[in-house]
């Protein structure tokens, strides 16, 4: 499999002997850029560190977070999801993992050394990894998963966090030229220049891919490199045509058949969706119109299905995903789903309910499902969003247009202010623990203590041929 790189041919990609190849994988959420509804914290990842320094200081800080990484990948993951059949993993990390704040341009050691250590497991089990760029200096969306606090991307307005972003991309480069475990780069996860989906800075977008690409090229001739739409990767109208070699181009598909309520094939959000819907829904969009206009691959880096729910729902969220998945094989999409663990919302593997983690942070969650603090965790559909925002007088005395907007206002304020303010309560949880305590209640993280959502990986495997590895754990 490996000692050669894939490549780009039309809209395909091959593998070293030129044979196509079709990524199926998944996303490492909640590793190397935590999220608060997979990690099960209030919040974002930053200021989350910050106040576990100011309660219990940087050395338990710093003790905390190491073992939440140590313990939610390890080397048992990696060849638990090869054993279902997928090639590829999807590796999402923040800057803030590899690139000193206080010290722009100098470079995290541990950052690279745990990078270079799943890669390392995924050589073994014949995987390939895409590095993905969850988090970007400046942010390059409003939302949380970006580890932004502010609702503002500042990445578009300011040259300083740009020539960061393009130098860390030259480290990688540097760094990673030569390892053929990786896939490729995916320069920026879900890029947005404009506020609710309007007023889209297309020279901004198209000025910085052409920047990055261009800078790793000059030290990396061989790998792929994954662009990304605007707003969330949902819009390329105006995305600049492929202008190298080597490109494959994203799209995200979080469709309303995988989240509910409703029954599925049925009647969801006031639209009846069932299979033929979800395909016609697929080939509308601004992405697949692109991919096939210029010939190129095209790779959903993202989707899925929540299954936190009702438990009478879960079957339709699995027979939705099910179609989806079969629906851009049929079409040649690589795909891979979002995301392997979390704490009981999408995940592939969960801690276990009655695990000493999940019970310590239980009360929390509830306050957090109260307050709206976490919507993706709590999935709310839009009418219960607004009704969310009324409670709190945010609505004023209109509504607002568009489910965008209304999503960006829960975001801003119920999950990044809220849970901003709830985060010193989960710091709290862990004070006057012994460093021995606080690992084996990380170790709830662990695959070994995790549940394993049947259903899901069922589908997997079906769309996945299992094959065997030499090496096992």
């Amino acid at each position: 499999m490996y000692g050669k790189f894939l490549k780009v041919e039309r809209d395909k990609i091959l593998t070293p002997d030129g044979k196509p190849i079709l990524l199926k994988g998944v996303s490492l959420g909640g590793w190397m850029n935590m999220e608060n509804f997979i990690n099960g914290f209030p919040g974002v990842e930053h200021t989350l560190r910050q106040i576990f320094i100011q309660e219990l200081g940087i050395l338990k800080a710093k003790f905390f977070f190491d073992r939440m990484l140590d313990h939610f990948i390890t080397e048992q993951d990696i060849a638990f999801v090869k054993n279902l059949g997928i090639n590829s993993i999807r590796i999402p990390f923040n800057y803030r993992h590899l690139e000193n704040d206080q010290k722009p341009y100098f470079y995290r050691d541990e950052g690279f050394h745990r990078l270079k250590q799943v890669l390392g497991w995924c050589e073994k089990y014949s995987l390939y990894a895409i590095l993905d760029l969850h988090a970007a200096q400046g942010y390059q969306n409003s939302d949380w998963h970006c580890d932004n606090n502010t609702g503002t991307a500042s990445l578009w307005d300011h040259p300083h966090f740009q020539n960061r972003l393009v130098a860390l991309w030259n480290t990688l480069a540097r760094e990673f030229k030569n390892n053929t475990a990786v896939a490729g780069y995916e320069i920026l996860n879900e890029p947005s220049t404009g506020q609710f989906g309007g007023n889209l800075r297309w020279d901004l977008l198209n000025k910085l891919n052409k920047r990055v690409v261009l800078e790793i090229r000059k030290i990396d001739p061989n790998h792929i490199i994954f662009l990304e739409g605007d707003h969330f990767t949902n819009k390329y109208s105006k995305l600049e045509e492929p202008f190298t070699q080597n490109l494959v181009y994203s799209t995200h598909n979080y469709h309303p058949p995988g989240f509910g309520p409703g029954p599925y094939p049925g009647k969801i959000r006031g639209e009846y969706w069932n299979k033929l819907k979800q395909k016609n829904k697929f080939e509308g969009e601004e992405g697949t119109k692109f991919a096939k206009k210029y010939n190129v691959p095209l790779w959903a880096g993202e989707f899925g299905s929540v299954y936190n729910g009702p438990q009478s729902e879960t079957g339709y969220r699995l027979k939705a995903l099910d179609d989806q998945i079969d629906l851009l094989e049929k079409l040649g999409i690589h795909w891979t789903l979002w995301t392997y663990k979390d704490t009981g919302t999408m995940g592939w593997v969960t801690p276990d309910p009655k695990s000493d983690y999940m019970q310590l942070i239980q009360p929390l969650l509830n306050v957090k499902k109260e307050f709206g603090a976490d919507p993706w965790m709590h999935w709310m559909p839009m009418t219960v969003a607004k009704h969310k925002l009324k409670e709190y007088g945010l609505l004023l005395e209109k509504e607002l247009k568009g489910d965008a907007e209304v999503w960006t206002l829960l975001n801003n304020t119920l999950s990044n202010a809220t849970g901003t303010i709830l985060q010193k309560e989960y710091v709290l949880l862990f004070k006057g623990m012994s460093e021995e305590k606080i690992d084996d209640i990380l170790k709830s993280f662990r695959l070994e203590n995790c549940i394993v959502n049947q259903g899901l990986v069922d589908i997997v495997k079906k769309h996945c041929q299992p094959m065997e590895y030499a090496n096992t754990v």
